[in-house]
This record gives structure tokens, sequence and C-alpha cells, in this order.
């Protein structure tokens, strides 16, 4: 139910606890640099019940399944994340898989596949893929805990 404007303001001012309220948001973004940047995307299919999955990794301990809303991930859980990243993006000096851009084909029997974007690129692989980086083998296993976890999905 909509209040009466005040007497004299013609209903067209700003109200002050709306002012306050844009104000208190406006101070919070500048203070901390806005929305946090995303560590990476992971696409995974496969050929069992819950495979599909799309998850976004957020850098400020967040992440998104499925296009779902943002859930809050454990501090442990960034770091490794984070160190997941790292290991994806290399640096200047040794240039990770994504920034060279590295497919690994699956092998028979593979049930899961992944496809990453991260900062330095794309990689993709499988749960049967030889020569895996060990990054690979840190995603799978954090990929399904925060889907399970953060999300609540089955897989």
């Amino acid at each position: 139910r909509r209040r009466p404007a005040a007497r004299g303001s013609g209903g067209g001012g700003v109200r002050p606890l709306a002012a306050l309220g844009a104000l208190a948001v406006a101070l919070a973004l500048g203070a901390c640099g806005g929305p946090s940047a995303d560590l990476y995307l992971v696409e995974r299919t496969g050929s069992t019940p819950g495979a599909r999955l799309s998850m976004l990794v957020g850098d400020g301990g967040t992440v998104s399944c499925n296009r779902g809303p943002l859930e809050e991930i454990t501090s442990a859980q960034l770091i490794e994340a984070r160190t997941i990243a790292d290991g994806l993006n290399g640096d200047e000096e040794e240039p990770g898989p994504a920034a060279r851009g590295l497919t690994l084909a699956p092998q028979p029997g593979s049930i899961l596949r992944y496809r990453i974007r991260s900062e330095a690129g794309v990689v993709a692989f499988s749960d049967t893929s030889k020569g895996q980086p060990e990054a690979f083998y840190r995603l799978a296993r954090l990929t399904r805990r925060l889907a399970k976890e953060a999300c609540g999905l089955a897989r």
C-alpha cells in the first residue's frame, strides 16, 4: 500500500530512506570493488543421470550451478578453486593447460566429459583421458563436491 506523499513534495521527491539505501549500496560496491571476477566456468556432460552441469565459480567465494542463484562456498573450497585456476592458467614463464588450449581425447569407458573456460583459455578432457595434469583431477573432484554441497545436486 502506497503512503501519501508529504505535503508540498508534489510526490516527485526522493524519499529519504530510499536515498540512504541507494547511497549505502553505492558505497558498499565502491568499497569492495564491485562484483568479484569469475575463476572458471565448467561445462560437464556425460552418460549418467545428473551428469549435465554448468558451474560458474567466482573468486568472491560463490558458485552458480545451471544458471541458478549464487551460493556461498567455504573458505577451503575457495582456496582449492583458486589453486585449480592457477594450475589451469599457469603464468608467463610456464603457461598452463588453458593457455595452451589443451584438449585430451576420452578413452573407452568414459562417463564424464569436461570443458572449462578460464581467464587464460579453454581446456577439455574426460574422466578417462590419458595424460591429465593434476589440475584436471582436482577440478573434477571439486566440481562434484560443489555441485552436491553448495548447489544440492545429486552429482
